[in-house]
């Protein structure tokens, strides 16, 4: 039989590496916390038509990376790509949400794309996700951009990222922006790239975004979206960047930014960075007003973000090491039944401890030495008989007699 491996594209999180998943996970959860936002989950698959109306049959994720299969009652499901589809549905599917506005929500899990993988990109990978639902004011983009920012600073990310924004505008500016790219593009059809020339019908934006060096030539002259914004979208968007400005996060305006789902309107925005390779994004998102109604919800403005935690993870700071166990070593029976009770009180005070089974005790204090034990606690059967035990200072290397009630307390002293 040949080994088992991980499927390809996934990956074992083992301790030492789940450990830099928590510190992620957890950074981002203390902060949302702070903006007032409540953790929900939603399930790890969906109905398919959840994603290809709520994200758009034209996009990437939609036509090339879902992975999608029937389930024995022949309905078609989907394992979710991203987070932003599933919790607007589940304020569609659960009423009492609607009495929560502005609902502000952040999660945090796994997602699947059948992409090639590649360093901080994998088919199973996690996000850390926030939302806003019912606030059309430009003051929630301002926070989520916020709550961004606060994480990434936390994580000592924020000074190598640069956040890069733009405005989409609304349905209005962007259908007369699409009419106007048709046009343009299809003046350099004979350049364009196999994947542009399959989007200029369905979903001409995604195009700005090519990668394709010929496309990137010919995107240089392309018409700006900025000259096609409607009063109303310009002064949002010039309502967002003052609101920036003010709560001192700097930003670049980026005309080509426009995000690879279709339900984005007015801000689009990213954290880019250069210290991860060629995929640079660590964090990105936008308002997306349309999609609650698009998914047979009532009309609810939208906004949030996700950010991949396997990128943050290969760019945040070393996180605080777990604390270092104190070790029980009992000679004997009788000591080795005592020291179980013992080890027990002892975690009820919050401390680490660590229980070995079988050794003398030269070989227990040497695994001690290999967990990095800050202390052992040596019990036979003269300790046990007056009620102490030895303690063992691995750093100092001082030993003394402490009773067995008191124990927690030189430990934590």
């Amino acid at each position: 039989m040949s080994k088992l491996q991980p499927v390809r594209g996934t990956h074992d999180l083992l301790p030492d590496e789940f450990r830099r998943f928590s510190h992620v996970v957890g950074t981002a959860r203390d902060v949302a916390r702070l903006y007032g936002y409540r953790e929900m989950a939603t399930p790890i698959f969906e109905f398919t038509e959840l994603f290809a109306r709520g994200i758009g049959e034209a996009t990437d994720v939609v036509s090339k990376e879902m992975y999608t299969f029937s389930d024995r009652g022949n309905e078609s499901l989907t394992l979710r790509p991203e987070y932003t589809a599933g919790i607007c549905r589940a304020f569609v599917s659960n009423g009492e949400l609607s009495q929560q506005l502005p609902l502000k929500v952040f999660a945090a899990g796994p997602m699947f794309r059948y992409e090639r993988p590649q360093k901080g990109r994998q088919r199973q990978f996690h996000q850390i996700d926030i939302e806003v639902l019912g606030a059309p004011e430009p003051g929630a983009d301002i926070e989520v951009i916020s709550v961004a920012a606060d994480i990434l600073d936390r994580l000592g990310i924020l000074e190598r990222c640069v956040l890069k924004i733009n405005s989409l505008g609304d349905p209005e500016c962007r259908g007369v922006y699409r009419k106007v790219l048709v046009d343009y593009y299809s003046g350099h059809l004979d350049k364009l790239s196999e994947d542009s020339k399959s989007r200029l019908q369905r979903n001409p934006l995604r195009i700005l975004d090519s990668k394709d060096e010929g496309d990137k030539a010919i995107n240089a002259g392309a018409p700006s979206f900025a000259d096609h914004l409607n009063q109303a979208s310009r002064d949002f968007f010039a309502t967002v960047k003052d609101g920036l400005v003010a709560a001192g996060i700097a930003f670049e305006v980026d005309p080509t930014l426009v995000r690879g789902l279709d339900y984005y309107t007015h801000t689009a925005f990213e954290f880019v960075t250069t210290h991860i390779g060629a995929q640079g994004t660590v964090l990105g998102g936008g308002r997306y007003d349309g999609l609650i109604a698009e998914l047979g919800g009532p009309p609810t403005a939208g906004i949030g973000w996700a950010g991949g935690i396997e990128r943050l993870m290969m760019l945040c700071n070393e996180p605080p090491a777990e604390p270092r166990p104190v070790v029980i070593a009992p000679l004997g029976a009788a000591a080795e039944a005592r020291a179980l009770g013992i080890a027990r009180a002892l975690r009820r005070q919050g401390i680490t401890v660590e229980q070995d089974y079988r050794g003398n005790m030269k070989r227990r204090l040497q695994r001690a030495n290999k967990l990095n034990a800050r202390a052992a606690i040596i019990i036979g059967d003269d300790e046990l008989a007056r009620g102490v035990a030895q303690l063992k200072d691995f750093d100092s290397g001082d030993q003394r007699e402490v009773a067995l009630d008191a124990l927690a307390g030189a430990l934590k002293g």
